[in-house]
């Protein structure tokens, strides 16, 4: 069994409802059975700021999956939510990315653990604290020693 962490944000429709919901059928997918959610944080958008703000979470799976089948079925619940993908940091209906999975350090064409920016994003890094506050980052150290870096980046908890 490994441990991997999820980011989910939405900023389509009813982005809360829709995390919620992903909550769910994230706790449907084989072989994995969700451990823990974050709360629900409104946060703005980045790179393209002309639209919605987000609702973002996270969440800790235990999974028997490997990394690329995991993502697998995660980029299979975004379609089940409508997820069309036009624009990079456009606005969506569900995102679901892979944050880590165990201490693994993955480098392929589909998927890159830890995620590439994850330290970099207040949506990704407080609602991560919520599921495992003791986390540490593989090649970056601990998350907590990273939240004070995007502590500006405006971030609500709901």
């Amino acid at each position: 069994m490994s441990t991997a962490y999820i980011a989910l944000g939405a900023n389509l429709g009813d982005p809360a409802a829709t995390v919620n919901a992903a909550f769910a059928a994230i706790s449907g997918l084989p072989q994995t059975r969700l451990i823990a959610t974050s709360a629900l944080y409104r946060t703005a958008p980045v790179g393209i700021t002309e639209q919605p703000e987000f609702i973002n979470a996270a969440a800790r799976v235990d999974t028997t999956l490997a990394p690329e089948a995991l993502l697998d079925a995660l980029l299979a619940i975004e379609q089940q939510f409508g997820r069309v993908r036009e624009l990079r940091n456009g606005p969506r209906t569900l995102d679901l990315d892979v944050l880590l999975y165990d201490d693994q350090i993955i480098d392929t064409p589909r998927l890159t653990l830890p995620h590439p920016r994850l330290h970099l994003r207040a949506f990704v890094l407080y609602p991560l604290a919520d599921v495992a506050p003791e986390l540490t980052i593989p090649g970056r150290g601990t998350l907590a020693a990273w939240l004070p870096a995007v502590a500006n980046q405006g971030i609500i908890r709901l």
